[in-house]
C-alpha cells in the first residue's frame, strides 16, 4: 500500500488530498510523499509547478512505477508560470502513456525533450510571451529498487539517508560549466556572479540534453526535489535533518519552507519529500530486470 498526501501552498492557502491506496503485494516497493509550494515573501506570483503520477494498481507498480516532477519557470522570461506547468504536464502525461516496461531512463530522456518543445510551442502560441517562455524540471521516476533522476537546470533532487544528504544532480549554470571546464574553482563559482545564469533549461533551443542518472534506494532512504528557492537558503546538511527524522513528510516540507522563508523569501519555494518504505529487489540482464529472491 501506497500513503501518498499531495499538499499544495502557491498563494497562501493549503490543500491536501489523500491519494489513492491500491493494494500491493508483499515486498513490492512502496513510497509516502508530500509536496509543498510558496511563492515567498516577495514575489507576486508563483512560477514553480509540481506534479506526480502514481500507479493504478500492482501490475503498474512493476510495469510503470512512480513519478514526481518539480519545475521553476526562468525568472526573467514571460509567463514562468506557463512554462514550468506545460513542462510538468508534459511530462506525466507521457509517463503515464508510456509502454510497460519502458526503461526509466530513456523515457524521462524523451519526455524531457518533448517537454521542451512543448514549452517553445506555448512561448510561439502566445504574443505576449515573445518566444522567450522557460523554465528548468528535475524529475524522480522510482521502480524495483532504483530511482532515476532527469534534470535540466538548476532544480535540484537530493538524496538522504542515514542522515546525510547526496546532490544527486549538477545544476546548469555557467558557474558550474566553468568549473567543469577547469577555469575556476568551486569555490570560486560559490561567489561568482554567475551562478544562477543558466546553462541549459527549457524553451531555449530546439534541442536540450536532460541529465539523467539511476541510483539504488533502499528502505527509509528519502528522495527531495527542490526549486532553487529553497536550496539556495537552506544547506544539505540542514534538510537532511529535517527530513530524516522519520516523522510526518507534509511537516517536514512545511517547516524547510519555513526556514526558507525566514532567511530569504526572494523567490517561489518549492520542495517534494519522497520516503521508500519498501523496495522489490532485482538485477539486469540484457537490459531487462529480473526479481531476486
Amino acid at each position: 500500500m501506497y500513503r501518498g498526501l499531495t499538499v499544495s501552498l502557491s498563494s497562501g492557502v493549503a490543500a491536501a488530498v489523500p491519494a489513492r491506496e491500491p493494494q500491493s503485494a508483499q515486498g513490492s516497493m512502496d513510497v509516502e510523499f508530500a509536496k509543498l509550494s510558496d511563492r515567498g515573501r516577495v514575489r507576486p506570483g508563483n512560477e514553480d509547478y509540481l506534479g506526480h503520477a502514481l500507479p493504478g494498481g500492482e501490475q503498474q507498480v512493476r510495469s510503470h512505477g512512480w513519478l514526481f516532477v518539480l519545475a521553476d519557470g526562468v525568472g526573467g522570461h514571460d509567463l514562468g508560470e506557463v512554462a514550468s506547468r506545460t513542462a510538468v504536464e508534459c511530462v506525466i502525461e507521457g509517463f503515464r502513456e508510456a509502454a510497460a516496461g519502458e526503461p526509466h531512463g530513456a523515457l524521462l530522456g524523451r519526455l524531457v525533450q518533448k517537454a521542451n518543445k512543448n514549452v517553445i510551442d506555448a512561448g510561439h502560441a502566445s504574443e505576449s510571451a515573445g518566444n522567450r517562455m522557460a523554465s528548468t524540471l528535475v524529475a524522480c521516476a522510482l521502480r524495483y529498487d532504483r530511482a532515476t533522476i532527469a534534470h535540466v537546470g538548476d532544480s535540484r533532487c537530493y538524496l538522504i539517508r542515514r542522515g546525510e544528504a547526496a546532490q544527486l544532480t549538477r545544476d546548469h549554470t555557467v558557474a558550474n560549466e566553468q568549473v567543469k571546464l577547469g577555469l575556476i574553482s568551486a569555490n570560486e563559482a560559490a561567489d561568482s556572479s554567475t551562478r544562477h545564469v543558466l546553462s541549459r533549461c527549457l524553451g531555449i533551443e530546439l534541442i536540450v540534453a536532460a541529465e539523467t542518472s539511476e541510483h539504488q534506494v533502499f528502505v527509509d532512504d528519502v528522495l527531495l526535489l527542490c526549486s532553487d528557492g529553497l536550496h539556495g537558503s537552506v544547506t544539505a546538511s540542514e534538510m537532511a535533518a529535517v527530513a530524516s527524522r522519520g516523522g510526518d513528510l507534509t511537516a517536514a516540507a512545511q517547516r524547510l519552507i519555513d526556514i526558507a522563508n525566514q532567511r530569504d523569501g526572494g523567490d517561489n519555494i518549492s520542495v517534494q519529500l519522497i520516503r521508500v518504505r519498501s523496495v522489490e529487489r532485482v538485477g539486469m540482464y540484457r537490459g531487462r530486470p529480473y526479481l531476486l529472491r
